[in-house]
């Protein structure tokens, strides 16, 4: 169970920034951000943050769970009987003086907040808040970082023990089926994204979605999956050759795995993230195949799949220590297939940890 403490971290660094930007409050509307401040795992809450405390609104439906989850934070729970945005409108309206209040913006809707603007009057003045508990959520602390050790470790248990059961015939739903199924077996809350089992030219569409497509023989497997333990997500690509690969694939193969390993060596903390990006690129376009790699490097991972910080070109961000990332370079020939090695890194002061496993050496099945 996580220690008060990290509730307490979290919440002092958000005001910190909060009295930065002059904002009395800050209503926090977007589950996972509910979650990291409050550990309110439910669908239908708010939180209202300011200097005095912080309140969490919930549907009745919620009560009982939320007072359960928040019982090591200090956390007032209100139950909204007359809907959420009413219930926050109402609490932050009739405060003595005119009001910054910061929202998320890229998580409301126009009608959401035109509704939630009507019901709190002119005694608020709304700012979008920018992402401000996003890029605190970049640097991860102690208890989020085994959270997404132990995604990992179980992501990387379950796609060992699936390459067991690659061989032609099988579907690529089969495979994908078999690897959700071994992860809830093993405890997992639920797969991250859906995953991805994408074979043969199929493998040419990135985040191609699994089909009735039997493997064949002499093909390329891509396979892209994660698990979410205590909230956090894993992100795990690794790509199988069904035979004995000959000289071009394990050429390929062989350019894209260096990309990726130049990549993780070019990541510490204070560096920008282009320049990860940038590392992988000049590896694969030395090999004449940097046109073949049409997405970005990386991402940042832990309550979302995709967050901050993009590893990516033009990206200026600088990546701080105790972020987590990912590196999935690959590539992707049309009526041939694709390419793509992908784990979930750690960042440290002088390198990094690779928190996912599973090998890549051993690649094929011949």
């Amino acid at each position: 169970m996580e220690e008060p403490n990290y509730y307490e971290t979290r919440l002092r660094r958000l005001r910190e920034r909060m009295a930065a930007r002059k904002l009395a409050a800050l209503l926090v509307a977007k589950p996972v951000n509910v979650f990291y401040l409050t550990g309110f795992r439910g669908s239908a809450g708010m939180a209202i943050v300011d200097s005095s405390g912080v309140r969490l609104l919930v549907d009745p439906r919620y009560t009982l769970q939320a007072r359960e989850q928040t019982r090591t934070v200090n956390v007032e729970v209100v139950e909204a009987r007359d809907g959420l945005l009413r219930a926050a409108a109402k609490a932050l309206n009739g405060r003595l003086g005119r009001r910054a209040v910061g929202f998320e913006e890229s998580f409301l809707t126009v009608g959401e907040f035109s509704a939630l603007k009507r019901e709190a009057g002119a005694s608020v003045e709304w700012r979008p808040s920018r992402g401000m508990i996003e890029d605190l959520r970049v640097t991860k602390d102690e208890v989020e970082i085994e959270h997404l050790r132990e995604a990992c470790r179980l992501t990387s248990q379950v796609f060992q023990e699936v390459t067991r059961e690659i061989r032609p015939g099988v579907s690529e739903l089969e495979l994908a089926a078999e690897l959700d199924f071994r992860m809830r077996r093993k405890g997992a809350e639920g797969a991250a994204f859906d995953s991805i089992v994408a074979s043969g030219r199929r493998g040419a569409l990135p985040h191609a979605s699994p089909s009735s497509k039997p493997l064949g023989a002499n093909e390329l497997v891509i396979f892209d999956l994660g698990a979410i333990l205590g909230g956090y997500r894993a992100d795990l690509s690794r790509t199988v050759y069904l035979g004995t690969p000959g000289r071009r694939v394990r050429a390929l193969y062989q350019a894209v795995w260096e990309a990726q390993e130049a990549a993780i060596n070019r990541l510490r903390a204070g560096v920008r993230a282009e320049e990860v990006d940038a590392e992988a690129r000049r590896r694969l376009a030395t090999r004449r195949l940097g046109r073949l790699f049409t997405h970005s490097t990386g991402h940042g991972v832990g309550l979302e799949i995709h967050e901050r910080p993009r590893v990516a070109k033009g990206e200026k961000t600088v990546i701080p220590a105790r972020a987590v990332v990912t590196v999935e370079p690959g590539i992707y020939l049309e009526a041939f297939g694709g390419i793509r090695i992908e784990d979930t890194v750690l960042v440290g002061e002088a390198g990094t940890e690779i928190l996912t496993s599973a090998p890549k050496d051993a690649w094929w099945t011949g």
